[in-house]
């Protein structure tokens, strides 16, 4: 990685209705259901074909769960502060959102939140529920003012008590 930029790692947001470990505990009770159908299964039907697919479909769903939620490849999900870009990567299956310096209009600070203000597409509140961690949380404050010093960029702190 570049000296001269920085990457703060961003914990998946929990949008999933059914919880990481349950989600892993579902797959695995398909997988040992699938092979105890594999195993028990006198031949008599003609349809055990089936146990086979769903079995590969239960690995494969297991394997989307693990690497969507869990740093299997590394870092998935960041913001990063380049020399002129702010990228913000929500996860492993979503694309990078990338703002450039000249495009933001304003960077506004809420409570729970970073919305970014460009010129052609509107705002994006990029979720500061995902930085786990008072030092992560603080480094991103003082990266976000220093990107917004260096490009001058108006930095309105909402969160601030007026």
């Amino acid at each position: 990685m570049p000296a001269n930029s920085t990457r703060i790692r961003l914990q998946p947001a929990n949008t999933s209705r059914i919880p990481f470990w349950g989600q892993i505990f579902i797959g695995t009770i398909w997988i040992v259901y699938t092979l105890a159908l594999i195993f028990t299964d006198s031949g008599l039907n003609d349809m055990h074909f089936l146990h086979y697919v769903f079995l590969i479909f239960s690995v494969v769903y297991l394997g989307y769960v693990l690497v969507h939620n869990a740093p299997v490849f590394g870092t998935q999900s960041y913001l990063e502060f380049t020399p002129g870009y702010i990228v913000h990567k929500a996860g492993l299956f979503r694309p990078k959102q990338v703002f450039a310096a000249e495009s933001i209009t304003r960077l506004e600070m809420a409570p729970r939140q970073v919305r970014v203000h460009t010129k052609d597409d509107g705002t994006y509140a990029l979720s500061l529920r995902e930085v786990r961690g008072r030092k992560r949380k603080r480094q991103l404050m003082e990266q976000l003012r220093t990107f917004a010093i260096k490009y001058q960029i108006p930095l309105v702190d909402a969160q601030a008590p007026a």
